[in-house]
Formats: C-alpha cells, structure tokens, sequence
C-alpha cells in the first residue's frame, strides 16, 4: 500500500524527525511527495509535522485538494501502489 503518510511528512520539510529505515523505505516518490506537499502546507500546516494528523486532514478536505493530490488519494483507496 502508498505510504502517503509518510511521503506527506517527508515532503512537509520534515525528513530530519524521521532518520529511521523505515521511514527512508516508505518515504514515497519524489512525485507523490511533490503532489500533496503543497496542499499540506496549504490546508493542513497545523498539523505539520504529524503525518497522521496531515494525512487524516487533507482526507477531510478532500474536496479542497488539488488534482495531483487527490489522484494520490483515490489510487492508494483502490489499492494502486503507483502515481502515474
């Protein structure tokens, strides 16, 4: 399953807090990081540098997401690994 969790944590600025193997393993692509980051950022900062609190946010503001963004999101609910 995409780590989208930890690809928003990693793409918020926050890769220092998260030295741990597995965190470097599930960080996301460079493309899924740089689709949501903006938007968590935009919608989400309060949460930063939780990424459940990022992720859980910006599944609420769903409809507020950018298109990048929301494709991440409804690829890893069907169960794609992959951004395309």
């Amino acid at each position: 399953m995409m780590r989208l969790t930890l690809a928003l944590f990693i793409g918020a600025g926050a890769a220092a807090a998260s030295a741990a193997a597995s965190a470097q393993e599930n960080r996301g692509t460079p493309e899924q990081r740089a689709a949501c980051a903006p938007d968590a950022f935009r919608l989400c900062s309060v949460y930063i540098p939780d990424p459940s609190g990022v992720e859980a946010c910006l599944r609420l503001r769903k409809s507020d997401l950018s298109e990048a963004c929301k494709t991440l999101f409804e690829q890893a609910s069907t169960g794609s690994d992959r951004a395309k």
